[in-house]
């Protein structure tokens, strides 16, 4: 899962200020730049971001496939990348995107689109 060994790689100082799992992971979450909506939570490697970084299109690792995947691939539903920003403790990415149709495999414009019920407590 980890880069190519030959090739580009992400810049140092980038890679420097993420914190990842024991996989080599980091949380990835996009979200539509202009409306605010919360669309999708995927992982990025080391990897996926240099690809993201470097083409404007949002890039991930499948953990179940086990491979990258370019979002909108092979669905045409893509991410163009308007701004990535870290979290204050390295462990996770905002990605503000461009979202062309559904970003759910599912066909929802959304992956968040199943409301749970929240019970409230009792006001003093």
């Amino acid at each position: 899962m980890s880069a190519p060994a030959s090739g580009p790689r992400l810049d140092p100082e980038v890679a420097s200020l993420l914190r990842r799992d024991p996989a080599g992971l980091v949380a990835a979450v996009a979200q539509q730049h202009d409306t605010g909506e919360v669309l999708m939570v995927a992982w990025m490697d080391d990897e996926a971001l240099r690809r993201t970084l470097t083409t404007g299109r949002a890039t991930y690792w499948s953990r179940s496939r086990e491979e990258y995947w370019a979002k909108g691939e092979t669905s045409g539903h893509r991410q163009w990348v308007r701004e990535v920003r870290l979290d204050c403790d390295g462990d996770a990415l905002l990605l503000l995107v461009d979202q062309e149709g559904p970003a759910c495999h599912t066909g929802e414009r959304s992956c968040f689109h199943r409301p749970l019920e929240v019970q409230r407590a009792a006001v003093r």
